[in-house]
């Protein structure tokens, strides 16, 4: 999987009339590292002509690229004024025009961006440069000609002009962006406001969303080294499909509430799966913080209730649902037996083929042979529940891709 590099991508942009033809080509270089200087001023541009469509349109707007808003930043309560923000995301397929979703879903004032570019090419909301986020809302952006390309790295910026808080945030994203002011260019390890970029694909089919949580948001795997098991499923998709990764590092499958690892599964499927661009199939891979984190959960059908109630509810819009058996964890601070026997439990439920339409066996792909309740070692992140870059490209590797091409079936086949 490629890390960071500086590349350059180039442009044209032709419009001709019998008598007149016109070229303009331009230039773009992604950063490098956090010494870098500061993208010069956005260029200027005609506002894209096109109407916006909604995130849940058909047509060929595709998700190539997503991040489930997972609370309100610690010590953001007046916002980032002043600042520019660069999040740099990872693709999984491309097009020559994109669009971009902000979110001010926790903040508790309005969010202004005077100033947007997707790798300096400037963005425009509704044909204007600034916009003004209303707090608890959201905002697309105007189609941008740009050309994005497949499993690369992409430079979302935006300034904050003035106060407006707390950020809409996700953490823990192994991914190195950048946070800009007077001082200079700073690395961080979250992504901020920014939720999707879509782009219009003449080959994709739609989107795979993968809702789950700190396994299928990469904890343990190699910053900046795009080893997640989406982005090892982006990869043999070869571009048939966007992969959205919505997870959240804590997440859990039931709701009201329990633990800290942002809103439940139940609670965020509308807005982090059924609102995504193009999705077509959803692979569900919860339930493990159910039954290890505080307040654990000692009934296994409560966890498959909610399972089943996510997939109900994902086939009430026309998706295909796939869900993944529950991993080992024996070792780490949290396992009992007692707690294993419930996660046994649901993945017995999950293999029976009454939960899901179809069903990746995670566990089988990562446990060791010679004791099926912990971790290959060779998978291990060292933790005994998170998993290294060899373990997350096992998950991505037992994933079929026939399973994402068939249209939904019966809850019967296994995978």
């Amino acid at each position: 999987m490629p890390r960071r590099q500086g590349y350059a991508l180039l442009i044209a942009l032709v419009a001709g009339t019998a008598a007149l033809a016109a070229a303009v080509a331009f230039a773009t270089t992604l950063l490098s590292g956090p010494g870098s200087t500061p993208l010069p001023p956005a260029e200027t541009q005609a506002a894209a002509r096109n109407p916006v469509a909604p995130a849940t349109s058909g047509g060929t707007w595709t998700a190539t690229w997503t991040a489930a808003p997972v609370g309100a930043e610690p010590g953001t309560e007046q916002g980032l004024p002043g600042r520019t923000i660069r999040n740099v995301v990872h693709t999984s397929v491309g097009g020559n025009v994109a669009r971009i979703t902000l979110s001010n879903l926790f903040g508790t004032t309005p969010l202004v961006v005077d100033q947007a570019t997707v790798n300096t090419r400037p963005v425009t909301f509704k044909g204007a440069a600034a916009v003004t986020v209303a707090a608890g809302g959201r905002v697309i952006s105007d189609p941008v000609v740009v050309p994005v390309a497949p499993d690369s790295d992409l430079q979302v910026s935006f300034r904050t002009p003035q106060g407006g808080g707390p950020v809409t945030y996700h953490p823990y994203t192994h991914q190195t962006s950048f946070l800009i002011d007077e001082r200079g260019t700073f690395s961080t390890g979250n992504w901020r406001y920014l939720t999707a970029v879509d782009v219009r694909s003449e080959r994709a089919l739609g989107a795979v969303v993968a809702l789950g949580d700190s396994l299928t948001a990469g904890s343990g795997s190699t910053t900046d080294a795009n080893a997640r098991w989406t982005d090892v499923l982006a990869d043999r998709l070869g571009g048939r499909y966007g992969v959205a990764n919505a997870g959240i590092a804590g997440n859990r499958a039931v709701g009201a509430g329990r633990g800290t690892g942002g809103q439940s599964g139940t609670d965020r499927l509308d807005r982090d799966v059924l609102e995504v661009a193009g999705a077509r199939t959803v692979v569900v891979a919860l339930g493990i913080n159910d039954v290890q984190q505080y307040p654990q959960e000692p009934d296994p059908q409560r966890i498959v209730d909610s399972l089943r109630a996510l997939t109900d509810r994902a086939h009430a819009r026309g998706l295909r649902v796939v869900g993944a058996t529950l991993t080992p964890f024996e070792g780490f601070a949290t396992w009992t037996p007692q707690r294993d026997a419930v996660r046994h439990a649901v993945n017995e439920q999950i293999r029976a083929g009454t939960v899901f339409d179809a069903y990746v066996d995670f566990d089988a792909a990562v446990r060791d042979p010679a004791a099926p309740n912990r971790l290959l070692a060779t998978y291990d992140s060292g933790d005994h529940l998170h998993l290294n870059d060899d373990g997350y490209r096992a998950l991505g590797d037992r994933v079929d891709l026939k399973s994402l091409d068939r249209a939904r079936a019966p809850r019967s086949d296994a995978l």
